[in-house]
């Protein structure tokens, strides 16, 4: 909510107002306040509003743990006292009622929690200071005619300052569910980029706390004009529907506050009489028919975004005659509309560099090598819940010796930084591996020791693994892990197993000297297969490794006789809820025997 419109309220209440924090002392006052309390907004600042304001009839403070207000402040929840007295500046106490109501939010409009109070001062003694006065008039006048012309008009100024009072409480109520309700929707959207998932959570804010209806209308390209939103009452969802998709053009109108809105124009409060102005465009027809449609008595159109920036337009609907919009929502709606177009922009931004991010990781990734009747299948899935793509890869190349090279990887970090380190370390690692037939710790130790010579790396994990054996077999398989998650054997027999032998430190903590990373070995056999992955398949947030390692051993184990890019398919969709994280998935599957011809046999 703008400055402004707190500050107007607040200084034009004839009632003395104050802000507490949430320890009770004093951080605002109103000038009514000051003149109240009899002491300027410097001084009472800082102060404890329970020792100006509950005193007993001989000016000593009232125990704190009798203090209503106190207690009312403790539990954020509204209170009102009727029997209290305050201390003002030159020292005389003034009988006074309060009543409070609780704030919350701690951005908006630079009010933090805690409680606004109202502070009024009793007619008590006011007709006591008005007898005074009125001793001094002439001697004539009887004492009788005296006292019963002040019960008159005491009579008068209670009812008065009721009025003004529930007027007063009124108005701070709804000040007080206005600075909520834009908090609350600050809060939602700002826990979103995705535009559907933010109009959505906004919808149901608005509706019905401010409105009975609600449209959101958003601007695709040059002019086009996309209805992606209708919220009403419960049991209208299918009838809602009707009304979204794709509008008429903006092109341009001098009455339709909607075609004003999405060409720049600021924000529209119409009551009842301006809704009957005539259409004078496609886009101002199809509008005028929704709000025909749902009964609108009062409406309000805002753009969303800035005059400068507008994505689309906000147009919320009332249809009770008796409660019209006023001024002061159509202030509220126009900062919503101004935070919502800002979330819209960045979603877009984002989607867009998510695009152009995602398609470089992919064109990073290399095409799977064909090698006799081995197969072999890939996924690359970025996390549902991520802002960038990441470093997770995977690689399988045919060596000079003829081993099948089989690489799964994730280079940490979580942006296009560590994308451009994995395509480094790939290539880094395809060269040092063609050169040397070795084992497999040995490859990763030589990455390793070039590591931040040659790559902008700092860590990564990985696991190298050859694949050794004739088309026909039998295969070995030799490997070493970079402190990566273990690879998944899974045999014709349906078992499944991980392969934890092997496992060395990370690449780029490796120390040097004569301590060598381990390799292992495995006979494979034929009709097995082998699933490297990274942690973005076994990782979620509030779940232990060792869960996620057997939530896919067991998922694993149902696919097993799958085909296998069906295999992967269904993995990287089981993907767990959540998840911020990429996955990369290679896998590998050995044939079965040929059957022997009637020749052979």
């Amino acid at each position: 909510m703008e400055p402004g419109l707190w500050q107007q309220v607040v200084e034009r209440l004839g009632t003395a107002m104050t802000v507490l924090d949430p320890a009770g002392g004093i951080i605002a006052v109103n000038p009514a306040a000051e003149r109240l309390l009899g002491l300027p907004a410097a001084v009472v600042c800082g102060r404890d509003l329970h020792d100006l304001c509950h005193r007993d009839p001989g000016g000593a403070p009232v125990p704190r743990e009798r203090c209503l207000l106190l207690r009312a402040l403790a539990e954020g929840r509204a209170a009102r006292g009727d029997d209290d007295r305050c201390l003002r500046g030159d020292g005389r106490l003034v009988p006074v009622s309060w009543s409070a109501m609780p704030l919350t939010g701690d951005d908006v409009s630079g009010v933090p929690p805690g409680m606004v109070v109202l502070i009024v001062e009793t007619v008590a003694d006011r007709c006591a200071r008005r007898d005074r006065a009125e001793r001094t008039e002439p001697e004539e006048q009887s004492e009788r005619e005296q006292r019963e012309g002040q019960a008159e008009q005491a009579e008068q100024t209670e009812q008065v300052e009721q009025a003004e009072r529930a007027a007063r409480t009124s108005a701070l109520k709804t000040l007080a569910e206005r600075l909520t309700l834009v908090a609350e929707i600050t809060d939602v959207l700002g826990q979103t980029l995705e535009v559907d998932e933010a109009l959505t959570r906004l919808s149901r804010l608005l509706v019905p706390r401010l409105a009975d209806w609600a449209a959101v209308d958003l601007l695709v390209g040059a002019c086009q004009v996309h209805r992606v939103a209708v919220t009403g009452p419960e049991g209208r969802a299918a009838w809602q529907e009707d009304w979204c998709g794709q509008l008429p053009p903006a092109g341009e109108s001098v009455h339709s506050p909607l075609v004003q809105v999405l060409n720049g124009g600021g924000p529209v409060l119409q009551d009842r009489g301006a809704l009957d102005a005539p259409s004078d465009s496609p886009l101002a027809t199809v509008q005028s028919a929704f709000l025909a449609a749902v009964g609108a008595a009062s409406v309000i159109t805002v753009p969303l975004g800035s005059r400068r920036q507008v994505t689309g337009a906000l147009t919320l609907v009332r249809t009770d005659a008796a409660r019209p919009f006023g001024t002061d929502d159509l202030d509220v709606v126009s900062d919503i509309g101004r935070r919502v177009g800002l979330v819209i922009d960045n979603a877009r931004r984002f989607g867009r560099q998510r695009a152009v991010a995602e398609a470089m990781q992919r064109n990073l990734l290399p095409p799977l090598p064909e090698h006799g009747r081995i197969r072999l299948a890939a996924r690359y899935q970025p996390a549902p819940a991520g802002s960038q793509v990441g470093g997770d890869w995977y690689d399988a190349f045919t060596l000079r010796d003829g081993a099948l090279a089989l690489v799964i990887g994730d280079v940490v970090g979580h942006d296009l930084t560590a994308a451009a380190g994995m395509a480094q370390l790939q290539g880094v690692l395809r060269s040092l591996a063609w050169d040397h037939s070795g084992p497999t710790g040995a490859v990763v130790d030589r990455l390793d020791d070039a590591l931040h010579a040659i790559t902008t790396v700092s860590m990564a994990t990985l696991v190298l693994a050859r694949l050794e054996g004739t088309d026909t077999g039998p295969w070995t398989l030799r490997w070493t892990s970079a402190g990566h998650p273990p690879p998944l054997l899974l045999t014709p027999d349906g078992n499944g197993r991980y392969l934890e032998a092997g496992q060395g430190l990370i690449l780029g903590t490796h120390l040097g000297g004569s301590s060598r990373r381990p390799s292992a070995a495995q006979a494979m056999l034929p009709g097995s297969t082998l699933l490297l992955y990274t942690d973005g398949l076994i990782e979620s947030p509030g779940s232990d490794l060792d869960t996620g390692l057997g939530r896919l051993r067991r998922h694993a184990l149902t696919l097993a006789h799958e085909p296998l890019d069906t295999l992967c398919d269904r993995l990287a969709a089981r993907m767990p809820p959540g998840s911020t994280d990429d996955i990369a998935l290679l896998a590998l599957r050995l044939p079965l025997p040929l059957p022997m011809t009637g020749a052979e046999t």
